[in-house]
């Protein structure tokens, strides 16, 4: 009745109150009573209403009393004992009777706590019971405004009936305790259940350990609908007790009500993980069958776990994928999921690179601890060790060589790390990746050492040429960088060409050579070096040429 907000809620919470006062006043009658008649005949006088006398009635002999006055007299007593309004002309005779008063006036006092305590929680206001009435009708003005419909009504109020008389199984009453003590209950309570989930098959125990601190408990009443289809789902459940089942539409027209039953969800199963990880409305609608007790687990905090333990995603959209039909369906939920794994591992790679930009080897050894693979490239192609060594990371450097990284790897540009740290003047790093078997390689070589000499950058040169680049490379017009420095000038860059090995005898497309090209810009220092340069490179030809003769005669 209680529950009932028909019924005014004063008026069954005062009747409530009046009941169990009175049984409690009835059974101490009765015991009364019993004490009483428990003695022989002989004895009534040692006896409460044997020995009572009121004005000038007396109840010797009460056996022969009318049943009714007997019962009257006994309650009187038991109301006059549990008001305690003092030593009145009914008191106990014998020690039994004396003992079981001490026994009731003390069950008294708890009895008038519990009575005074409900009064004043009907004057104040506010209990669990008068919350829930005041709730459920303030449902029902809102369902009758805005005509909702007596079933979907009903089911309103279904649910928050159920709320109420399971309220003390929910999680709420530990909101008031500490973060850290809650996620330890949490963890107590739903780690063994979570960890039996198949979607969460082969997961590390780390992320194990974080849903179980997120997840929400609920319990559902049978026909509800937990997931409609074709709408979006921002909630992940998995069936703690209970039965679900799937209702998917199958050709429906606005006359055909046709619905086809998929498999039902047993213990363990989860749903809503496809739309949630493909961000796509929910393919089928889940059904209640029986009361059923579910764990919640919203997207914001799964997305917010999957951004730290992110290998763990690839496990569970394999677990999601494992055992499906090849249809169609399936294929296209496998491609969308491809497609988020992708845009996924994009986001991770940039945050390894930004990590790798800024220094942080904490942070980048966090995320590669958790799954991130560091050979990840970014929209450019750029790895964390290209970053790292443009930007002479010497630690960053040694742990991603220690993890195993591509030494050699090309951008989309085609510069490899020991380009990188080369063109930044980096010594130390290029040591580091030598040592690690990196090798410098340049994509059209040529042009890159004719821009680097007609900008002068002599440092660039002597490490490029140090680390086995080819000093008569050519670019697109044929033209090597001694040309380029015969005709700019550069004499300092030409004699460290020279001893590098250039040749003074390359020509370009049209038929140039260094020394042409100097003679062209008229320094006669440059032209010295370069056709001293031309008579040792001849001497040396000709010192081949003869061994090369001898070596032909010999044999």
């Amino acid at each position: 009745m209680e529950k009932d907000i028909r019924i005014n809620y004063l008026f069954t919470r005062i009747v409530k109150l009046l009941v169990v006062e009175l049984y409690c006043t009835h059974t101490a009658a009765c015991i009364f009573y019993y004490l009483a008649t428990t003695l022989p005949a002989s004895r009534e006088g040692y006896t409460w209403i044997g020995s009572l006398k009121m004005g000038d009635y007396s109840y010797s002999q009460f056996r022969d009393i009318d049943l009714w006055k007997r019962y009257t007299t006994s309650l009187y007593f038991a109301i006059v004992t549990m008001a305690t309004v003092g030593y009145g002309e009914i008191h106990a005779v014998n020690i039994r009777e004396m003992i079981f008063v001490m026994i009731y006036v003390s069950f008294d006092m708890i009895l008038g706590a519990y009575l005074l305590g409900n009064m004043t929680a009907l004057i104040v206001k506010g209990s669990k019971t008068e919350r829930f009435r005041d709730k459920m009708a303030d449902l029902t003005k809102y369902m009758n405004r805005k005509k909702l419909g007596k079933q979907i009504s009903n089911e309103i109020k279904g649910h928050v009936r159920l709320q109420y008389e399971t309220s003390y199984t929910e999680a709420d009453i530990l909101q008031d305790l500490p973060i850290s003590i809650r996620a330890k209950v949490s963890q107590k309570l739903y780690e063994p259940f979570v960890r039996e989930v198949p979607l969460f098959k082969g997961c590390s125990l780390g992320f194990i350990k974080k849903i179980a601190t997120r997840v929400h408990e609920e319990i559902f009443l049978p026909g509800e609908v937990i997931i409609e289809q074709g709408l979006m789902v921002d909630q992940l459940y998995f069936v703690c007790h209970g039965r679900l089942y799937f209702q998917e539409e199958i050709g429906r027209s606005e006359d055909d009500e046709t619905e086809e039953p998929l498999p039902y969800l047993q213990m363990y199963s989860s749903f809503g993980e496809i739309s949630i990880l493909c961000n796509v409305p929910a393919p089928c609608t889940v059904r209640v069958c029986e009361l059923s007790r579910l764990l919640r687990l919203d997207k914001q905090s799964f997305t917010d776990i999957l951004e730290i333990y992110f290998s763990d995603g690839r496990t569970i959209v394999n677990n999601v994928l494992e055992g499906k039909e090849s249809n169609l369906r399936n294929k296209l939920l496998e491609s969308d999921m491809t497609l988020h794994i992708g845009n996924h591992e994009c986001e991770l790679a940039m945050k390894l690179n930004f990590a790798a930009y800024d220094g942080d080897l904490y942070r980048l050894k966090r995320l590669i601890t958790a799954g991130a693979d560091p050979n990840w490239t970014d929209y450019d192609g750029r790895s964390p060790l290209h970053l790292a060594a443009s930007k002479g990371y010497e630690e960053i450097t040694e742990f991603l060589i220690q993890q195993g990284v591509e030494i050699n790897i090309t951008d989309n540009f085609g510069n490899t790390p020991m380009l990188e740290t080369i063109k930044n003047g980096h010594d130390h790093i290029a040591s580091l990746l030598v040592k690690a078997g990196a090798s410098l390689t340049i994509d059209n070589a040529g042009s890159c050492l004719c821009m680097a000499v007609a900008r002068s950058d002599l440092n660039f040169l002597r490490r490029v040429l140090d680390n086995g680049i080819n000093p008569n490379s050519k670019s697109y017009d044929l033209r090597t960088p001694l040309h380029v420095a015969a005709a700019e000038g550069l004499s300092t860059i030409a004699c460290l060409l020279l001893d590098a090995g250039a040749s003074v005898f390359s020509k370009d497309r049209w038929g140039n050579t260094p020394l042409d090209e100097a003679r062209i810009g008229g320094d006669k220092k440059l032209i010295k070096l370069l056709e001293d340069a031309k008579c040792a490179q001849l001497s040396e030809f000709s010192d081949c040429f003869k061994e090369i003769r001898g070596t032909a005669k010999t044999k």
